[in-house]
């Protein structure tokens, strides 16, 4: 069954059609976006911290017992957080994370998960697998989301190249040529 786009427009009672369907696309990632955070958002705020905390204690976890300076944490963030200290502070202050010397490089202060922000983490597992599963019943076949998969890395893989300056030359000749056509 084909989805009624229309329902797109309705849910942000725009009247004005699409210019193109890159800009539906556009928006259409960013309106799912916010419904899945938002959904996140219900699930993970119950345990006291945001998203962007539950972030970082996954990131922390993954890292192991060596932790992650900060700024690699911030790295490895899914959006971007300017104020990743800030964040770590207040982890650190509800004894979910530690900061730590470097043994090799005492500049460097490491961040590390505790046996807290582990049991915070267990605690919003199966929360967190609702949203998952959500978006399994939305795609539920493998075919289905291994294409939306794909789509959205190659969507990633053109952004991602326009953040440096020569990618954004490049992608200026690409989106260029597509336009004017052969020849």
């Amino acid at each position: 069954m084909e989805p009624d786009r229309t329902s797109l427009l309705e849910e942000i009672q725009q009247t004005r059609p699409y210019a193109s369907r890159a800009e539906e696309a556009v928006v259409a990632v960013l309106r799912t976006a916010a419904l899945v955070r938002r959904a996140l958002n219900r699930r993970i705020e119950r345990a006291g911290i945001s998203v962007a905390q539950y972030n970082v204690l996954r990131i922390l976890r993954g890292a192991g017992e060596g932790g992650l300076p900060t700024l690699a944490v911030r790295d490895r963030l899914v959006e971007e957080a300017p104020g990743i200290t800030r964040l770590i502070d207040k982890l650190e202050k509800a004894t979910l994370v530690v900061r730590v010397s470097d043994r090799k490089d005492r500049r460097t202060v490491r961040c590390r998960i505790t046996a807290g922000g582990l049991r915070v983490l267990d605690e919003l597992e199966p929360a967190v697998q609702q949203v998952h599963q959500l978006m399994g019943a939305a795609l539920p076949d493998d075919a289905s989301m291994l294409a939306f998969l794909d789509g959205l890395a190659r969507v990633r893989a053109e952004l991602n190249a326009d953040r440096t300056p020569a990618g954004a030359v490049a992608a200026r000749k690409r989106g260029r040529s597509r336009r004017e056509g052969p020849g």
